[in-house]
């Protein structure tokens, strides 16, 4: 019997998108580009998803390119990959500023080892998306910034939200990073799909660091208020 380890690797492994983009949007797949990836998240899952426990979802938008664009695990940059988690990438160093509060949460919650426990994190879609700015800068993109990408990814991002369910997900609630156009698309998504029985919307990381910063505890708060009335 796969361990949920077993399957969040080789859904990585496999992810390959074969769909048209829109012109001037690039499709990141960190687990094909990026050496090293498929070894550290590896490590990282067998560490800490190594059983057959059930989880509860935590939906992100999409991979940026500074976060599991270079780890492969969302919401981890170098930094926090090696401590509170253990794992070190040689030669790499990055900073994400919304892994710093997501893991100011996982410490709130009890550590890597209790949070991992009882919740995955994953992305409307799975892999992520940049664009080129003029002079050439590539920038993150999000699914739901032109319509024509979220048309063209949409069956990608639903197919793969069932196949993570089906890794042993308790399905009674899903939590969206995200209170706006994240959580708008998700809810009325799953009103159609039923991936979960209610979603629960939660400020994204990044929102909370660059605008809320002076009040990070009150959000870590409600985090964790959400995460025990379930």
């Amino acid at each position: 019997m796969l361990s949920f380890a077993d399957h969040i690797i080789r859904f990585n492994t496999q992810l390959n998108f074969t769909g048209k983009l829109p012109a001037g949007i690039r499709i990141m797949n960190p687990f094909q580009e990026q050496p090293g990836v498929v070894e550290t998240m590896t490590k990282f899952y067998r560490k800490f998803y190594g059983d057959h426990h059930p989880r509860r979802m935590i939906v992100g938008i999409n991979p940026g390119r500074l976060g599991a664009g270079l780890t492969g695990v969302p919401f981890t940059d170098s930094h926090r990959l090696a401590d509170p988690c253990g794992i070190i990438i040689p030669g790499i160093k990055t900073f994400e500023p919304s892994s710093v509060f997501v893991y100011d949460v996982i410490a709130a919650y009890g550590g890597p080892e209790a949070f991992y426990r009882d919740f995955y994190i994953g992305s409307m879609s799975p892999l992520g998306f940049t664009a080129l700015k003029p002079g050439g800068k590539e920038v993150n993109y999000n699914y739901y910034d032109s319509k024509a990408l979220t048309a063209a990814v949409y069956d990608f991002m639903v197919s793969n939200i069932h196949k993570q369910l089906d890794f042993g997900m308790d399905r009674s609630v899903g939590y969206c990073l995200g209170t706006g156009k994240n959580a708008a698309f998700l809810t009325q998504l799953n009103e159609k799909e039923r991936f979960f029985k209610q979603i629960v919307p939660l400020e994204h990381p990044r929102f909370v660091m660059q605008y809320r910063n002076k009040r990070k505890q009150e959000y870590i708060d409600k985090y964790l208020a959400a995460f025990s009335d379930y």
